[in-house]
This record gives C-alpha cells, structure tokens and sequence, in this order.
C-alpha cells in the first residue's frame, strides 16, 4: 500500500500561499535551485503518483508538460508520474502530448484510499491547500515534506488551518540546500488517546 506524502514550500514565516490563493514567494529567490532540484530528482525515484487539486493542476499543466520546461532537470521525472486530478468542476485534465490526468469528481477521501490502496510506492500532493486540508482531516496524509524558503511575505494562507487538531510529527530529516532553501521531512505519528 503506498503512503500520501504533502510536500509544501512555505515561506520561513509559515504561508504556502499568498492572500489570494496564488504562491510568488519563490519568484523573489535570488539564486537558482539547482541542488535542491537535483535532490528532488532522486527523491522522485520513489513517487509512483501525484494528486493535485484543480488550481494546482492548472497551474502545473501551464508549465510542466510544454516545452517551456523541457530544461528542467525535475520535468521526465515528474511528468511520468501517474497523475490524478481532484475537481468538480474539470471535465477533463489534459496533460500536453502526454496521456491525461485521471480526473477524480467523487468523494476526496474515498478517492485516496483507493489510490494509496492501488499505489506500492509514494503519492505526493504538491500545492492544493484545501485538498491537503481535507486528508489531513481524513487521517491519510503519511509524511509531510516542508521546504522551507528565506523570503517572508507577512501575510497567506499556511499549510495547517487555524482549527487543526494537535499532532505530534517525528522529524524523520532535515537538509539545507546552497540556495537558502530547508526541506523537513516529517512522519505523522499516530494520536494518542486521552
């Protein structure tokens, strides 16, 4: 059975997204992101799938599957990746010349079970605060990945909401990149009961 990893960038005062729903903290990097990408290469090894919500799968089919990315060293890697869409609003989610998203419009947590079910390796969830949200909530997110980024934007939307119940994670890595960049990696410890 595969595990549900999120891995989130946030900025080092805690936001995934800006106020509106949109994520330019990365665009204020001064230096490139070489190392930490050439470690996602070698992380994505592993990541049989990936789930998006619809805003992040708008976002991500705009660049990953054009020739715009065709440089980047995370784009084979990422674009053989099984790819499943969560919306209920898409009819379809093309994915360039390559073979379609699986468009999942039924129950979000049903839909993940299924797929961690039918998974050997990792599902990652990239972006898609609200979907990320919703399997928290559910008790299916895994491990959660965070990379950290130097830059503060003073307002946004976090990873967690305000009404989160308390979690305990085991730190299970941490890993600076010569960019700024920090990547935690946590695994979500089981609750305790009180």
């Amino acid at each position: 059975m595969g595990h549900l990893v999120v891995q989130q960038f946030v900025t080092l005062d805690g936001f995934a997204a800006n106020l509106d729903n949109e994520f330019t903290a990365y665009e204020l990097l001064d230096g490139g992101t070489d190392d930490f990408d050439q470690s996602q290469v070698t992380w994505l090894d592993g990541v049989e799938a990936m789930v998006l919500g619809a805003n992040t799968y708008r976002m991500f089919v705009g660049f990953w599957p054009t020739p715009e990315a065709a440089d980047e060293v995370i784009t084979g890697p990422l674009n053989a990746l099984r790819r499943h869409v969560f919306s209920r609003t898409l009819s379809h989610a093309p994915w360039g010349d390559l073979p379609a998203a699986t468009l999942e419009c039924g129950d979000a947590v049903e839909a993940i079970r299924r797929i961690k079910a039918e998974t050997a390796g990792i599902v990652v969830l990239w972006g898609s605060l609200s979907l990320s949200r919703t399997f928290f909530a559910a008790g299916e997110v895994d491990e959660v990945r965070l990379v950290v980024m130097p830059v503060v934007i003073g307002a946004g939307r976090g990873v967690f909401p305000a009404d989160t119940d308390p979690a305990v994670l085991d730190l299970r890595g941490a890993r600076s990149f010569n960019d700024g960049l920090v990547e935690l990696h946590y695994a979500l410890r089981a609750a305790p009961e009180w």
